[in-house]
């Protein structure tokens, strides 16, 4: 009886891992602070929309929506922070003396990194220390940028603009069909339930959430593990389980994450999964995490800075509207 609702809320755990594993590539091409702005200023603009209808349009429309053109500023502009950080990157690499001005970075690093790296994660060598890897690079150099190509598996430097920006894109929209999943699973909007069935429970429903979120990542895992894309080295399951570095942390932002979208699909049953969105302020700490920990936008020209300050600034306005359009629904 209570198939159709299941099938909802397996849905929204299906597009919320794609989501997910978009957004381990777009940190990679667009940074930390950029993709989570845009990806949940995305899933508002779409999310929020579509939650606005399914829940009976409780929350105040004239409040509701001024904030989602705020939240859609704020993905245009951070378009334009990563365009415009990608312009200074290209310059930085350019004039340093570590730099052939011969070729483009992609030509010059990313592909020489492709040739000469290991093709399996499992022949991997540990490199010898020498005086210049000793040395850290100081946060917003081109010894920086290359520093960090050269670190992770992920190669980006010098790539197209806008495979990021699709990478983000795609990711946004993942997440902002998650939670009207979720909102039909629990409330029935579309009356797929036969007469006399009462709907899921808020808890029911996450628990077959998080069940198709776990084998769709599994699943997704396993495969990129054997087909690599963006120029990751190759690897098998045995590897994987073998090398614990990192694992803990994964395992934490994991719990950290489900703590999360099981207090919002509450606070959306209670107050409307339009107004819930303002759970969006993460991007405020990814930032914080981006800018001030792992060196994004440093030594960047004044339009990226200007441009990234206008950004977090309509993601705040956006955020504060959304909260202020929040309503108690009506008992079913």
């Amino acid at each position: 009886d209570y198939w159709p609702s299941i099938m909802f809320a397996l849905a929204g755990g299906v597009v919320i891992t794609l989501g997910t594993v978009a957004t381990q590539y777009g940190w990679a091409y667009v940074g930390l602070s950029v993709t989570e702005v845009m990806a949940s200023s995305l899933k508002v603009v779409i999310g929020t929309t579509l939650n606005y209808f399914l829940d009976g349009r409780i929350n105040r429309a004239e409040v509701l929506f001024p904030g989602v053109g705020c939240f859609l500023i704020a993905a245009c502009l951070g378009s334009l922070v990563h365009s415009s950080n990608a312009a200074d990157n290209q310059e930085k690499l350019s004039n340093s003396r570590n730099y052939s001005a011969g070729n483009t970075a992609k030509e010059d690093l990313t592909q020489h990194l492709l040739q000469e790296g290991p093709k399996d994660c499992e022949e991997a060598k540990p490199a010898l220390p020498n005086n210049k890897t000793l040395e850290k690079a100081e946060a917003g150099t081109a010894d920086f940028l290359i520093d960090l190509e050269d670190k992770r598996s992920i190669k980006v430097l010098g790539s197209n603009t806008l495979v990021g920006l699709a990478i983000v894109t795609f990711a946004g929209v993942c997440y902002s069909l998650f939670a009207p999943a979720f909102n039909l699973a629990t409330n029935d909007q579309w009356h797929t339930l036969r007469d006399g069935v009462p709907h899921l429970v808020v808890y029911t429903a996450y628990f077959y959430f998080c069940l198709s979120s776990l084998a769709v990542g599994v699943a997704l895992n396993v495969w990129c593990l054997y087909r690599p894309m963006a120029g990751v080295p190759r690897s098998t399951l045995r590897a994987y389980v073998a090398n614990q570095e990192g694992r803990g942390l994964a395992l934490l932002a994991g719990l950290v994450s489900g703590l999360g979208n099981a207090f919002t699909f509450m606070a959306g049953q209670a107050a409307g999964y339009a107004a819930a969105d303002s759970v969006q302020a993460l991007p405020l700490v990814s930032t914080f995490w981006g800018v001030v920990l792992f060196g994004e936008y440093r030594r960047s020209s004044r339009r990226t800075y200007t441009l990234l300050g206008s950004m977090l600034f309509m993601f705040v306005v956006a955020m504060a509207v959304l909260m202020a359009s929040s309503a108690h629904r009506k008992p079913l």
